[in-house]
């Protein structure tokens, strides 16, 4: 009766374990063997169940219990009862399918002569055929307890041998949730409801990097800067963003080029060589509100149709006045380095004058010589004059009378025109000058 109750309490026990722990740590099995007396040779059937706990990688505890049968009794009376609390030693890691292992531990012993603490080891291995299940086979010796048998002190130990089936269970630990538990979850952090592979790590399909769940464009390898996407033109836009992925352009344009940055793309400029900063049309070229062929950035009248050649404004009606001033403007008469005459071309506005003053009783002329700055102070001033005295022959000879000459004189190279520091400043300075003057 006492060996019945003690294996009916170690089933009731492996059946009520809760099994929601914090990782799938717990196996249950049964199997059946043989057990043999070594005190008298007898041999029996010996049925088996254990429950065990995983406490570390290499450690595993087991509470278990084995019911022996003598077959010699030809009946089904229980020969003896033990349960067993023992450590099993792992002697691989458990990404193996074939699992080695050691184990021993205390136990209670019933047999039908007495009862009594014990202890039992052995050795076995267990192969799974699927994460969950695997079959154990298992040999191992039952120490026996010391009775009076025919006024002699025996102990009667036992060897026994075991075949049977184990299933783990319980919840494994998995904080993310994406089904690949902590232990064996590369990235244990992954946002709820993402796909993972085996490691547990986000599924990356095009393999750029960039997980499938955070990238654009998940089919395509691309840059982790762009969310997976490619940037065939590498301007910095995305091909599914880029109108032009084929050329770098600019952001604003949505990838497309814009040489002369007026903010309209090469493909649709006509005219692309606009300056920088002026304003443009759709067409990219420069804004003329008043369609006077002067764009608004040069018209100084940009809102009311003018000349060209007034700056984009209209012709301006003269005074009276303004006309007269103009009509006695005569440009220099120039010289050549070093010379006291002038040319043909020259003669034209010496011309001018003449005709200017025959034709206006009432007008005068101031006459001023000029030099550049080579040679000495001295003799550019003597070459003033004398180009201006050059000047004054020319148009007295022609039938203008010396009274008409208001003043004549040189200043030689003190007041120049230009620069004298270039061969086109230095011709500019070596000139004679008019001031056409209205004496009534």
């Amino acid at each position: 009766m006492k060996k019945v109750l003690l294996l009916s309490l170690i089933v009731a026990f492996a059946l009520t374990v809760n099994a929601q722990t914090v990782d799938k740590k717990w196996g249950i099995a049964a199997g059946v063997g043989g057990y043999g007396s070594l005190n008298d040779g007898g041999l029996g059937l010996m049925p088996e169940l254990y429950l065990s706990r995983y406490l570390s990688p290499k450690l595993d505890l087991m509470l278990k219990g084995d019911l022996g049968v003598f077959n010699s009794k030809l009946n089904s009376n229980l020969d003896l009862a033990n349960a067993f609390l023992n450590l099993r030693y792992k002697l691989t890691d458990e990404s193996k399918k074939f699992r080695p292992y050691l184990f021993a531990g205390p136990g209670f012993l019933a047999d039908n002569s007495e009862t009594g603490l014990n202890f039992d080891l052995g050795l076995g291995g267990k192969y799974y055929f699927n994460p969950n299940t695997a079959l154990y086979l298992d040999a191992g010796y039952i120490n026996g307890i010391e009775t009076t048998v025919a006024s002699k002190t025996v102990r009667d130990n036992f060897w026994k041998a075991t075949l049977g089936i184990e299933y783990d269970f319980g919840k494994t630990a998995d904080s993310d949730m994406d089904g690949v538990s902590d232990k064996k979850d590369k990235c244990p952090n992954t946002p709820t409801g993402v796909a993972v592979d085996e490691n547990g790590c986000p599924i990356d399909s095009d393999g750029d990097g960039v997980a499938d769940y955070i990238d654009d464009c998940p089919t395509v390898a691309g840059l982790t800067s762009l969310k997976g996407c490619p940037d065939t033109d590498k301007d910095g836009i995305a091909d599914k963003d880029d109108a032009c992925p084929e050329v770098a352009g600019v952001a604003s344009l949505k990838g497309c080029p814009d040489a002369d940055g007026d903010g309209v793309t090469d493909a649709n400029d006509k005219c692309p060589g606009t300056k920088k900063g002026y304003k443009v049309d759709a067409t990219g070229c420069p804004l003329d509100t008043d369609k006077d062929g002067v764009v608004d950035e040069e018209d100084e009248c940009p809102t009311v149709a003018g000349l060209k050649e007034n700056k984009g404004c209209p012709k301006k009606e003269l005074t009276a006045e303004e006309l007269e001033a103009q009509k006695m403007k005569v440009e220099p008469v120039y010289f050549d380095s070093n010379k006291t005459t002038f040319t043909a071309d020259e003669k034209v506005k010496v011309d001018k004058l003449v005709n200017l003053l025959k034709e206006n009783e009432d007008y005068k002329v101031n006459i001023t010589g000029h030099a550049d700055s080579q040679g000495e102070d001295n003799y550019n001033m003597n070459l003033s004059k004398i180009r201006a005295n050059a000047v004054v022959k020319a148009i007295t000879s022609s039938k203008v009378k010396k009274n008409r000459i208001a003043s004549q004189k040189g200043l030689g190279e003190t007041t120049p025109a230009a620069t004298n520091d270039t061969p086109e400043g230095r011709a500019l300075n070596r000139r004679v000058e008019f001031e056409v003057i209205k004496t009534k």
